[in-house]
This record gives structure tokens, C-alpha cells and sequence, in this order.
């Protein structure tokens, strides 16, 4: 019998749709911008949710946010944003579905400023992924981080919403701007 492969913890439960997340994409560096906004948008959907809620709503945000292109979704209009409120496959949120649009013109703005979003976010790690000490236990695992106080300061000041320190921890674990692989997972990395 093949042996279980041990995951962080968030993951080693027996979803596999967790798993594969964990394995193929979380602290995985990320460099598409079109992928780096989606990602901004779901850590913000996710804010007071468990990821796996969103994880599985993932497709259908993709439908309903016409592939997180933010050139529509910052055309979006009052009937766009009821057309959401009405929509059961996403999280209904007015505030988070209003935010979306708001995002998607600070995107743009920040894309453009800096010739690409990849280049804006990952300014704050100087453009590689950040690894914690080797043996931290989960509860040593930072929710937020100096890295993650100055993105979420500069996302809040160019108009971005639902950015907060944590979220934006959270989506830099996600995008592998840190790498928070826990000793004993197959991912772990020695430093």
C-alpha cells in the first residue's frame, strides 16, 4: 500500500480538491497578472470564510467575474453587480462584489504605473519568496508580516478594498511570495 503523502495541515484532511491545491499551486511563485488578480480577489472573498469554501466556488467566480479580466469588470454595471447578488455559485456580498470593481481599477492603475502587476506586488519581498525558519510549528506561522503591513498600506492608499494586512499575508502565501511549507510536509524546503 502506497504511503500517504503528509501535507501541510490546513491539507492533509481527505478533500482533494485541498490537496491539489496544496500540491500544485499554494507557494508556488506566480507571475501572470491576470492569475495574481484573481487571487487578490478571492483572498478578499475569503475574508471571515474557510479557503475551501471559496476553492469551491472557484469555477463558478471565474464564470461569473468573466475570468477575472479586470478590463470588464471594471465596466461592470448596477445590473452586473444585482446579476452577482442573485448568483448562489459565489459568496454574496455587496461590499466584497462592489469591492471587485473598485480592485479592478486600482489593478489597472497599478498595472500600468508599473508596467505589469506582477512587478507592483512583488516589490515587497524584492522580487523573490520569502521563507520562514525551518521548524515552525502552526502556531508560529505569521498571519501577517512587515511585508504584508506595507502592501496592504500602499493597496489601501491606490483604492484596493478587503486588503488588509492578513489578506494580503494570505494571498502572498498563495502566490508563493512566501513559502510557509511546514517542516515534514513533502513541499518543505531547507533553507
Amino acid at each position: 500500500m502506497p504511503r500517504k503523502r503528509v501535507r501541510c495541515w490546513w491539507a492533509n484532511g481527505d478533500d482533494p480538491l485541498y490537496a491539489a491545491y496544496h500540491d500544485e499551486e499554494w507557494g508556488v511563485p506566480l507571475h501572470d497578472d491576470r492569475k495574481l488578480f484573481e487571487m487578490l480577489l478571492l483572498e478578499g472573498f475569503q475574508a471571515g470564510l474557510s479557503w475551501i469554501t471559496i476553492l469551491r466556488k472557484r469555477e463558478n467566480f471565474r464564470k461569473a467575474f468573466r475570468e477575472f479580466d479586470p478590463e470588464v469588470i471594471v465596466r461592470f454595471k448596477q445590473r452586473d453587480l444585482e446579476r452577482l447578488m442573485q448568483d448562489a455559485g459565489i459568496v454574496r456580498n455587496r461590499l466584497k462584489i462592489e469591492g471587485s470593481v473598485l480592485n479592478s481599477r486600482a489593478f489597472l492603475e497599478a498595472q500600468k504605473e508599473s508596467c505589469s502587476f506582477d512587478s507592483f506586488i512583488w516589490q515587497f519581498t524584492d522580487g523573490k519568496t520569502l521563507r520562514n525558519p525551518g521548524g515552525l510549528t502552526r502556531a508560529q506561522i505569521p498571519t501577517k508580516t512587515p511585508e504584508s503591513d506595507r502592501m496592504s498600506k500602499e493597496l489601501v492608499q491606490r483604492g484596493f478594498k478587503f486588503v488588509g494586512s492578513t489578506i494580503c499575508y494570505a494571498f502572498m502565501q498563495a502566490v508563493g511570495m512566501v513559502d510557509d511549507h511546514v517542516e515534514g510536509c513533502w513541499k518543505y524546503k531547507r533553507r
